[in-house]
């Protein structure tokens, strides 16, 4: 890679002046290193409480999530994958006893505790149309997507360089989608990523002479013109040489690891630029049986749902190395399901009628919300009881408005505001069952 190139992506990562990155050579608050003139301009969203990161895995092959997940074990007209490693397990979910493919299962309790299996219907069934599902019900303005709202709101409150999501996979099929009327996604592969940060003088090699530069610029302002209280808060925060380093040799050891387009890679890239603080929505693809029309015998649904779940399983754990666990949601959101009903072992089709999302995070309270019922032979996602959660033909969120619904509640448990994410997203409800704090 090319000096300029480098540079380019080191100020688009970090800012001017690599801001981000002298935040976390130093532990400070990046308010105290702009100054306490910028500090006074600081957006009211840095004042939103519990904000949360969100890594959310996309795709728009419409991978068979929905026939796997807790939910759809409660039929025996719905077809799942007979290879011994999907077989039928039970798990717990907020108390209650359900049945997932056993990859699912395999994930530790306390992961279970916070998982949401969202049971909803995008209505899409064309693989161009994820960004119309990532803007449920066309309610945002301007065309905005959901991943850059969440954002726009967040960065204050996270501090992170930027605002608007960063893109990891380009086979998310969002590498060229308009994040708003006048934005795009920002993209930076894998290998591009590795090797701006870890190469010999690369940014994590200069951790420790920005600590020593900032460090003293921030302390000799202070004592010129700063108050006590902020003098204080430079000694609560500030990182020792020895920490700088530590954290260096860190964040270097799970770079060295990554593979370009591989779901591990992804993850750990993804836990890497949170914890560089760069931005407040990280999009990355993990695969999990991507368009399987001719998937004979599920082999490759099979395959993929078990590396897919690992993958989820290797981001929280990094996320808790990194000390991020109750700072981080995961989302896996697809473009739309696939059939449930049992036409034999040749694959799926598409289905607009049925999908399931993941939440895992600290707001979100371990369950299934909605479920599935018998319809035009097939499966379509049933109505949802908003208060309880629980799939009901006569609840108050209706099938029509259940992918809108995902798009508030993760919204809220994210940290917006209710009446924010009330204006913002027009249809649908927030389904309070979901949140741990409701």
């Amino acid at each position: 890679m090319n000096p300029t190139r480098r540079e380019l992506l080191w100020t688009g990562l970090f800012g001017a002046g690599l801001l981000g990155l002298r935040a976390l050579a130093t532990g400070l608050p990046k308010d105290l290193l702009l100054g306490e003139a910028a500090a006074k301009t600081l957006p009211a969203e840095s004042l939103l409480k519990d904000p949360q990161f969100l890594i959310l895995s996309t795709s728009l092959h419409g991978d068979p999530v929905n026939a796997n997940t807790p939910g759809t074990y409660e039929h025996a007209e719905i077809q799942h994958s007979t290879d011994p490693r999907m077989k039928k397990t039970a798990l717990q979910l907020g108390g209650k006893t359900y049945y997932a493919a056993a990859p699912w299962a395999s994930l530790p309790q306390q992961v279970l505790d916070k998982a949401v299996f969202f049971h909803h219907a995008t209505q899409r069934s064309a693989h161009p149309d994820l960004p119309k599902v990532l803007q449920p019900d066309a309610a945002l303005p301007h065309a905005e997507l959901l991943p850059a709202l969440f954002g726009r709101y967040l960065a204050g409150a996270l501090g992170t360089t930027q605002s608007q999501p960063l893109l990891l996979c380009r086979e998310t099929g969002l590498a060229h989608a308009s994040l708003a009327a006048d934005r795009s996604l920002q993209a930076i592969s894998v290998a591009e990523l590795r090797h701006t940060l870890s190469a010999e003088g690369g940014a994590l090699h200069r951790l420790r002479q920005l600590r020593n530069h900032s460090l003293d610029k921030v302390q000799a302002q202070l004592r010129a013109q700063g108050t006590r209280a902020q003098q204080q808060q430079v000694d609560r925060f500030a990182l020792s040489e020895a920490q700088a380093q530590a954290l260096s040799e860190q964040l270097l050891d799970n770079l060295a690891a990554l593979k370009d387009s591989d779901g591990d890679g992804q993850v750990i890239a993804a836990a890497t630029l949170i914890k560089l603080k760069v931005a407040p929505v990280v999009v990355i693809g993990i695969p999990f049986g991507g368009d399987n029309h001719f998937d004979s015998g599920f082999v490759q649904e099979t395959e993929q749902t078990c590396s897919g779940v690992a993958s989820i399983a290797l981001l929280l754990r990094k996320l808790q190395e990194y000390g991020l666990s109750e700072q981080a949601t995961f989302a896996l959101v697809n473009v739309f399901g696939r059939t449930l009903a049992k036409h034999g072992q040749n694959g799926r089709d598409h289905s607009p009628n049925h999908n399931t999302t993941v939440l895992i995070g600290k707001p979100f309270r371990g369950g299934v919300i909605g479920g599935v019922t018998p319809q035009e032979g097939d499966f379509f996602a049933s109505a949802v009881d908003a208060k309880t959660g629980a799939a009901d033909a006569a609840g108050d969120i209706p099938f029509a408005q259940t992918l809108a619904s995902v798009g508030k509640t993760l919204g809220r448990g994210l940290g917006l505001p209710k009446q924010l994410v009330e204006e913002q997203l027009g249809a649908g409800k927030i389904v309070s069952a979901a949140l741990s704090g409701a």
